[in-house]
């Protein structure tokens, strides 16, 4: 018979082996149940054992239960918290109620979205750019849209990504098939080309040091630094995709808290058209993270090298494994992109951007380089020579704030922490407080 033997990998996954013992099988097979004869996805056995921000979320739970007088403040998972504008929950109200009717009934959308709201989102983040309605595919959300994405791109494509840079474009990589074995005891896996991005580069990659890959997860502003990539060096990146037949994927989700002239699209790339895929969320700039609503620009001149246009696959895709966004939740995209709505989103863009410049100047003051904060939402703070998990630790428990890890963003956030500046302003500045406390 067997019994269950651990082996810990330098991923810190477990492993579970069969033993050959002596004893019962009958008693073996009680112990641990019924099980099937399908074996477990290899793919999912290469993963850490828990996607980075739930784990952050059980260690908030944790830190509750154990201290469950203590007012805990979040700026971790980077969750929007003021209420959404008026003008967007009435539209989706009204457009809920009206199902209720004969007239205002209506059952499946079209696959790509409402055409409305595709032709809406062209003009308003595309406006100067030749951006049309039908390369637009509505969804929801732009982290749903990285899976669909690696759906269509298969599992026998090179990828490279920034690092650090958002969990979900490496784990999905490693889901489908492309990463290969963990290398080394940072995590790394053999088959993704890490392009390091610190301050040292000015959160730019060494693109003349860069192997080719085939698809280019990259995020501008970016999480969880905080950079936005200027134009300088985006034609960098779009001239490197086309001198090796690359494709970019660029994730744009937080555009509209650029402040300065870095471009908020990839389109505003000469040539990038022809090497790029874009996505985008309502998530962070109109609050959107429970209602879900997103989008993805796949332009018509975008080809596989035998010359046939990515856009009709993605459709595919798109038409295979998705209904569509919620009616609801696009009638309040619609709401979100109209000239009042508009203002209301930026208000609320404004005012996450104002916490961040409060986060900024408390770590600034207190003598830590301090990143981000001026073109996203987030702040990236370096504490030399110290663990980002021991100083996650340290704040949690003698603050009671809750962060995140860079390492968890990989290898080169090692030695800082992502700060968000989604919260209540009171929090925000009780936040400041008790960090002055803790470091001064």
């Amino acid at each position: 018979m067997f019994k269950l033997s651990s082996l810990t990998m330098k991923s810190h996954e477990t492993i579970w082996q069969p033993v050959i013992v002596h004893g019962s099988m009958r008693a073996e097979k009680e112990r641990l149940g019924f099980r099937t004869k399908v074996p477990r996805s290899v793919n999912m056995e290469k993963l850490p054992n828990g996607y980075l921000f739930p784990e952050i979320s059980k260690l908030e739970l944790q830190h509750t239960e154990k201290y469950p007088d203590a007012k805990l403040i979040s700026l971790g998972i980077g969750d929007t918290t003021e209420p959404l504008p008026e003008i967007i929950t009435s539209s989706m109200a009204n457009y809920a109620h009206a199902l209720s009717t004969v007239d205002g009934y209506t059952g499946y959308g079209p696959e790509q979205g409402n055409k409305a709201l595709r032709e809406a989102i062209a003009k308003v983040f595309y406006k100067d750019l030749p951006v049309i309605d039908t390369e637009v595919f509505v969804s929801d959300g732009a982290q749903c849209d990285i899976t669909r994405l690696q759906l269509l791109l298969g599992s026998n494509v090179t990828i490279a990504v920034q690092d650090p840079s958002f969990p979900a474009y490496i784990d999905s990589s490693v889901i489908i098939g492309q990463a290969g074995e963990i290398k080394d005891e940072a995590g790394r896996y053999r088959s993704i080309e890490y392009m390091n991005c610190s301050p040292h580069n000015n959160f730019f990659p060494n693109l003349s040091t860069t192997s080719r890959a085939d698809i280019i997860f990259f995020c501008s502003p970016n999480n969880p630094t905080g950079h936005a990539a200027t134009r300088k060096q985006l034609e960098q990146l779009v001239e490197f995709a086309r001198q090796n037949g690359s494709i970019i994927i660029y994730d744009s989700a937080y555009s509209s808290y650029i402040r300065d002239d870095s471009p908020r699209s990839i389109y505003e790339i000469p040539g990038a058209r022809e090497v790029a895929i874009e996505i985008s969320s309502f998530s962070k700039f109109a609050g959107f993270t429970g209602i879900r609503l997103g989008w993805t620009v796949v332009p018509e001149e975008l080809l596989y090298s035998n010359g046939f246009p990515v856009i009709r696959d993605f459709n595919r895709i798109v038409c295979t494994c998705f209904n569509g966004a919620s009616n609801i939740a696009q009638a309040g995209g619609l709401a979100c992109l109209s000239p009042e709505g508009i203002q209301a989103v930026h208000s609320m863009v404004d005012y996450y951007m104002e916490n961040a410049k409060i986060l900024v100047e408390t770590f600034a003051s207190l003598g830590y380089q301090v990143y981000g904060g001026a073109n996203a939402p987030y702040v990236w703070v370096h504490f030399p020579g110290s663990s980002s998990w021991d100083v996650f630790t340290e704040i949690l428990e003698k603050t009671h704030i809750l962060t995140v890890p860079g390492s968890g963003f990989g290898p080169a956030g090692e030695g800082c922490l992502r700060i968000s500046a989604f919260g209540h302003r009171e929090c925000i500045r009780e936040a400041s407080r008790r960090l002055r406390t803790l470091f001064q």
